[in-house]
């Protein structure tokens, strides 16, 4: 007699394999955990037998069960806010008279290196909570707003702090080549340097998962993002980029030749790029937040991501200035009407393809020895999800097989 540890049944399930069937879905389906892993999905017939009596069972009433949303691009750890240069950019202020009132990423630098870790935590619990309550349990958290040893340290430490006190899972990326400091003004080459000598006591203090750049004209060039990469692998660390946003400058293809996990924005994304990123397995992040609120006319290359089956994933990138966007299904929505994502191309965004852009093989679909990550919500159909937002129609959420509270 098999032993789970909870059962769920009469459920829809969108597991997101690749089985042939839209979604993966299993029709009138169960679904069991134990210890933390998924012990059985398929058809009731299937189960194999359990001791009823000992064993909880949940009767979803045809409810549809996915697996728990993850979020592969955020810049959730920041003090401060940008509001005032939002109005001003409204009532006509261009880029360079913000930068020079002080605005910018520097202002968020300032605010982040002047805060304390709790009230970084405080801060960040509260963007978690809000995920959480959209059914996102796994989420990625990059550096950045320190640019210096001590601030970057700071901010990844309360990114650990997080993983170990949220139900959320937090995977750590170590993004020092962001912007480029008032202290090293007119010295990159001086700064990548200073970014280099940081990484290898970042990564002994348990602190780094992966590593981040942002390669374009108005952050960094190819071979200065080519050095803090030489310098991840030497460590065995992954590397990804914010690349092909703004211009063509090539950190797609740089990424793709480190074998990285993703090339992230990529509205000026070309053929040889996508072609690159097919061959090294790399995954596109597509970042509608930042499109939309920076009004961006550029759209992705989506075809060709098609035509060369690159797995697309889709994520937030939460942050301050440029996607002050703390909602996952809005990015859904947008993923759908702003890029022109199928319903199911978006859902496997935030998941299957979520967790290859992360490096995570255990979770994005719900199948036998994966995480028990997944959510429950009183849908008719997968699509509502990328459908409308604003109305949460999130029932339940299960992390590790263990219930969370909402």
């Amino acid at each position: 007699m098999q032993q789970f540890d909870a059962i769920w049944i009469n459920a829809n399930i969108a597991t997101m394999n690749d089985n042939g069937v839209p979604y993966g879905a299993i029709e009138k389906g169960v679904l069991a955990v134990k210890d933390g892993l998924i012990a059985f999905v398929g058809r009731r017939d299937e189960l194999p037998e359990f001791d009823v009596m000992a064993t909880p069972v949940h009767d979803m009433q045809g409810q549809w069960l996915l697996p728990g949303f993850i979020d592969c691009h955020t810049h959730l750890i920041y003090a401060g806010n940008r509001a005032n240069e939002f109005e001003m950019r409204l009532n006509g202020a261009s880029y360079q008279q913000v930068a020079a009132s002080g605005g910018g990423i520097n202002a968020t630098v300032a605010a982040t290196r002047a805060a304390s870790h709790q009230e970084l935590f405080v801060l960040a619990k509260d963007r978690l909570n809000t995920l959480l309550a959209q059914g996102v349990t796994t989420v990625e958290i990059k550096s950045g707003y320190g640019l210096d040893f001590a601030s970057e340290q700071k901010i990844l430490e309360v990114a650990a702090e997080l993983d170990a006190h949220h139900p959320v899972n937090v995977t750590k990326t170590f993004l020092g080549a962001h912007a480029l400091p008032a202290e090293y003004a007119n010295n990159a080459d001086g700064y990548i340097d200073a970014v280099c000598q940081m990484l290898p006591g970042l990564h002994a203090a348990k602190l780094v998962d992966a590593v981040d750049v942002f390669c374009e004209g108005i952050g960094f060039s190819v071979n200065q993002c080519r050095k803090v990469f030489a310098t991840a692998r030497a460590l065995g660390l992954p590397v990804k980029a914010h690349a092909e946003q703004l211009s063509n400058l090539g950190g797609s293809s740089l990424v793709a030749e480190f074998a990285g996990l993703s090339a992230d924005h990529i509205e000026f994304l070309d053929e040889a790029g996508v072609a690159a990123m097919a061959k090294a397995g790399t995954v596109a992040v597509l970042l509608p937040g930042a499109y939309y609120f920076l009004r961006e006319t550029q759209l992705p290359p989506i075809k060709l991501l098609r035509q060369y089956q690159v797995p697309i994933a889709v994520a937030t990138d939460l942050n301050p200035g440029t996607s002050p966007l703390c909602s996952l299904p809005l990015m859904l929505n947008m993923a759908c009407t702003l890029f022109r994502l199928t319903p199911e191309e978006a859902l496997l965004g935030v998941t299957r393809h979520g967790a290859a852009a992360l490096g995570l093989k255990d979770r994005g679909v719900l199948s036998i020895g994966m995480r028990a990550d997944f959510a429950c919500y009183a849908i008719s159909q997968p699509a509502e999800l990328c459908y409308q937002f604003g109305e949460n129609q999130l029932k339940q959420l299960i992390i590790q097989g263990k219930p969370v509270r909402l």
